[in-house]
């Protein structure tokens, strides 16, 4: 066997990679004890004077709350160096909470009540400080008797002779061995050496391990934290939703009044000032006849302008792509739309619905403002730990685009934040203006059979 193929087994090769992050454990081992002395020196004196001082209320309650921010800042401090030694990083909790909005003394409620500041304040007073001294006296001891015994054999020549009543070869042998006891403990001190160094990663490895064990039990999220996370996020989807509903009934609601209904009042007077001139002015009649034809044909396109914002016949008829190239057609800037959607998928109705007005907002928009000559709308299917549909509406115009609260995009937004989605505006002047939709889909794709 050549020195090419130990090198290359898994067993030496796992174990030299231990030694890559020997120099960061020691160092972590190090520096983690005077840290955790200061940490605990801190806290307890802290607790003390307010537990002591509680009877006076403010004063003990300001220090038992400096005391739980400090514990949480040392607690985090090692969680980072933790993560530094290569360790997995532990999920901080999430340390936000309402109640810290409503004053003071909401904000006193909010960190006397949140169970992680004293867990963090138990480590820091209590258990970091244990683990930091059980740890850095053992890693003390096995490095400074590893590189001791490595280099016995020379320091050891400096040692008063006269002195030394005691070797330890006289001890093992009992005397037995004719051998040259300084040579003989020479011999023993290195091979002890020897081992203690070889096995340090293990040790080091070991001790950093019951750290981060510790740690993530004591410091890490709570699966409740996770729920409650989830019911947030569901909360204030649940009201972006309702928000954005709100604003699109809304609107409709203004376009309505303002189009439809003013021509139709239009034409209902036209056809009653015809109806008078019928018989007296027959000229004027048939003008005003026109006029309210005129009339009822503007009304019949803004009807239907108005029922693309709810859903097309094509969208429902052929899916998402079919329509968008129905609103690229109609653009008043020359898209094209590049689909990269799998063949035979099918997509909820409700997100391809608020696809595709996300995308003909951003067609609207940059036909309208943004002086653009071309437009690219692209679709694809993104594949991750869930599956997202991606839509990206980009043009070359000018840039500089924004979104106004409660228009266009901005409601759009709420839309589709309400499907646990996200829109991105990226317009830096100059161009190019660049909307992307991230919209969580379940998927699935229809078999088809062919028969020859």
């Amino acid at each position: 066997m050549t020195t090419t193929d130990i090198a290359t087994q898994p067993g030496r090769a796992g174990y030299w990679r231990l030694w890559s992050n020997v120099p960061r454990e020691l160092g972590y081992l190090f520096i983690a004890f005077p840290i955790a002395v200061v940490g605990f020196g801190l806290t307890v004196g802290l607790f003390s004077a307010g537990f002591g001082t509680i009877v006076t209320f403010f004063i003990g309650l300001v220090l038992i709350v400096a005391c739980l921010y400090i514990a949480r800042g040392f607690g985090t401090l090692d969680l980072a160096l933790l993560r530094w030694t290569g360790r997995p990083p532990i999920q901080k909790p999430e340390w936000q909470d309402a109640r810290a909005r409503t004053g003071f003394f909401g904000w006193v409620r909010a960190v006397l009540g949140n169970g992680h500041y004293w867990l963090y304040l138990l480590y820091v007073m209590v258990l970091d400080f244990i683990i930091t001294t059980f740890t850095w006296s053992i890693m003390i001891s096995w490095v400074a008797s590893g590189l001791g015994g490595l280099t016995y054999w020379f320091w050891s020549i400096f040692l008063p002779q006269g002195h030394r009543g005691w070797f330890l070869s006289e001890w093992i042998f009992q005397g037995r061995v004719g051998l040259d006891v300084v040579l003989a403990d020479n011999l023993i001190y290195l091979a002890l050496g020897i081992v203690l160094v070889a096995t340090l990663p293990f040790v080091s490895r070991g001790l950093v391990s019951l750290h981060w064990l510790v740690a993530r039990g004591v410091l890490g999220t709570w699966r409740s934290d996770a729920l409650q996370r989830e019911v947030a996020t569901l909360a204030e989807s649940r009201g972006a939703a309702h928000s954005a509903e709100g604003h699109s009934l809304r609107r409709l609601e203004r376009d309505i009044h303002d189009g439809p209904q003013q021509r139709l009042v239009r034409l209902q007077m036209d056809l009653a000032a015809a109806e008078r001139q019928l018989d007296a002015d027959p000229e004027k009649a048939r003008s005003l006849i026109s006029e309210a034809m005129q009339q009822s044909k503007d009304a019949l396109e803004e009807l239907r302008a108005l029922s693309r914002g709810f859903a097309p016949p094509i969208l429902l008829d052929r899916g998402l792509v079919a329509a968008l190239e129905s609103a690229a057609a109609r653009s008043t800037v020359p898209a094209r739309v590049v689909s990269e959607l799998p063949d035979g998928i099918e997509l909820p109705q409700e997100i391809e619905r608020n696809a595709y007005f996300m995308a003909s907002e951003a067609l609207v928009n940059a036909g309208k403002h943004s002086g653009a000559t071309d437009i690219e709308v692209r679709v694809s299917l993104r594949v991750e730990e869930q599956s997202w549909l991606d839509v990206v509406v980009t043009d070359n115009g000018r840039g500089g685009a924004f979104t106004i609260a409660g228009h266009g995009i901005s409601g759009l937004e709420e839309r589709l934040r309400g499907l646990g989605g996200t829109l991105e505006l990226h317009s830096p002047a100059g161009g190019p203006t660049i909307v992307s939709a991230h919209l969580p889909v379940t998927t699935s794709v229809t078999s088809t059979t062919s028969i020859a």
